[in-house]
C-alpha cells in the first residue's frame, strides 16, 4: 500500500517544527566551530548505533560495541552487536560520501548490499555452478576445483531428490524453510524502495525537519527492507545533511528518539508520530550541545596535564583518542600511541581519566 502524504495538520506541527529547526541550527553551528567537533562526530556514531538498537527493542552495551570496533572483543560477539557495528560502519561510509548520496537509489542499494548480491547471482548463472563466480587465479588452482565440485553436485542432485535424470515428472521448486525464515519471497524490496524515493521528491517543498519526519514515518510504514530495518535512520540523517540543516556531521537523532515514549512513536495518529519525531530532533540537538560542552571542558582539563612535557610526548595522541571514543582500553591506547600496554596504563594514569568498568581485568576508561 503506497504512503500518501495527504493533508498535514500544520497548526499542531508549527511549534515542534520551529523548535527542531532552531535546535538543529544551533547544534550544527556549534559542532562546526568547536575544537572537539571531529571527536564529537565519531562518538555520535557509537551512541546512535546503541540508541537505534534500543528503539528497535535490542540491548547492546556501549563498551562491547567500542571494543568490537577495535577488534578487541572480550567475548564472542552476539547478533545484536554485529548489527550495531553495521550501523557504525554505514554511518562512517555515509559521512565520507557526498551529502544526499545515501538517499539516492544507488546509495540505498549499496548500503543494503542488494546490488552486490544481484551481481554475484548473475555471474553465477552465466558461468554455471554455485561457486563458479570466483575469479580464476593461475597461481591458486583451488577455485576451479571448487567450481568442478559444484557442477558435480548439481548433476547428481537427483540422487537426493529421488528423481532420475530424464524423468518426465516435472520437479516443482520446493520451499526452503531456512530461506523463508530469513527472507519473504513476496517482499518486493525494489518496488518499496522506489515508492520511498518517489516520496523523497514530493517533500522537497516542506521544511527540512518536517520532510525528514515524513520520510521517517514513511520508512516505518512501508518497511522497504526486510533485514536492514535500521538503515532508515541513517538515510534520514543524510537527508538532513543534504538539505543543509546539519552539515557539520551526521545527526544521531535516535539518541533523541530514545527519549520519546513508545506510545508516541507508534501512535495511530500520524500527527502524533510526526510531532514525536520533531521532538526527538530537538532532544537529540539538546543532548549534542551538552556533549560538546562536556568534551570541551574535558579537553582543556586533559591538556593541562601536557604542560611541561617533551615535544614528542604521546599524551596528545592519547587525548585525541579519548575524545573520539566513548571508552578506551589499554590496548587501544597502546595502538594509537604506538607504545606498550604497560606504557599505555602509565599514560592513562598520568591523565587521570575515569575508570568505567570497575574491574581488575579488561578495564576501560572514558569521559561521560
Amino acid at each position: 500500500m503506497p504512503y500518501e502524504i495527504g493533508k498535514l495538520n500544520f497548526e499542531a506541527l508549527l511549534g515542534p517544527i520551529t523548535a527542531a529547526e532552531d535546535a538543529l541550527a544551533r547544534l550544527d553551528e556549534r559542532v562546526s566551530r568547536s575544537e572537539v567537533g571531529q571527536g564529537f562526530a565519531e562518538r555520535a556514531d557509537f551512541f546512535e548505533a546503541v540508541s537505534s538498537m534500543w528503539v528497535a527493542g535490542e540491548l547492546v552495551h556501549l563498551e562491547d560495541l567500542v571494543l568490537h570496533d577495535a577488534r578487541m572483543d572480550v567475548r564472542a560477539p552476539s547478533h545484536e552487536l554485529v548489527v550495531a557495528h553495521r550501523i557504525v560502519r554505514a554511518r562512517r561510509r555515509v559521512s565520507r560520501s557526498d551529502p544526499g548520496w545515501a538517499v539516492s537509489r544507488s546509495g540505498i542499494m549499496a548500503l543494503a548490499g542488494i546490488a552486490e548480491q544481484e551481481d554475484v547471482a548473475a555471474r553465477a548463472a552465466i558461468r554455471g555452478g554455485e561457486g563458479s563466480y570466483m575469479e580464476t587465479n593461475e597461481r591458486d588452482p583451488l577455485p576451479p576445483e571448487l567450481a568442478d565440485f559444484d557442477e558435480v553436485l548439481a548433476e547428481t542432485s537427483w540422487l537426493v531428490e529421488s528423481v532420475p535424470p530424464g524423468s518426465t515428472r516435472s520437479r516443482q521448486p520446493e520451499l526452503i524453510v531456512g530461506e523463508l525464515v530469513i527472507r519473504d519471497p513476496d517482499w518486493d524490496e525494489t518496488e518499496r524502495i522506489s515508492e520511498w524515493l518517489a516520496l523523497d521528491r514530493k517533500v522537497e517543498m516542506l521544511p527540512a525537519t518536517l520532510a525528514a519526519a515524513v520520510l521517517w514515518d514513511a520508512w516505518e510504514c512501508l518497511e522497504p527492507l526486510q533485514r536492514q530495518y535500521w538503515l532508515g535512520q541513517v538515510l534520514v540523517s543524510d537527508f538532513l545533511r543534504s538539505r543543509g540543516k546539519v552539515q557539520s556531521h551526521l545527526l544521531a537523532f535516535s539518541v533523541g528518539l530514545r527519549e520519546m515514549p513508545r506510545e508516541r512513536r507508534r501512535a495511530r495518529d500520524r500527527s502524533t508520530r510526526l510531532i514525536a519525531f520533531l521532538d526527538a530532533l530537538t532532544a537529540a540537538a539538546s543532548k549534542g550541545m551538552k556533549d560538546i560542552d562536556r568534551l570541551t571542558l574535558s579537553k582543556r582539563q586533559l591538556e593541562r596535564r601536557t604542560v611541561g612535557k617533551r615535544s614528542n610526548s604521546s599524551l596528545p595522541a592519547v587525548i585525541e583518542l579519548i575524545l573520539s571514543r566513548p571508552i578506551v582500553s589499554a590496548h587501544m591506547v597502546a595502538k594509537a600511541a604506538r607504545i606498550t600496554p604497560r606504557g599505555a596504563l602509565n599514560l592513562v594514569g598520568e591523565l587521570g581519566v575515569r575508570e568505567m568498568t570497575g574491574r581488575g581485568r579488561y578495564r576501560a576508561w572514558g569521559i561521560f
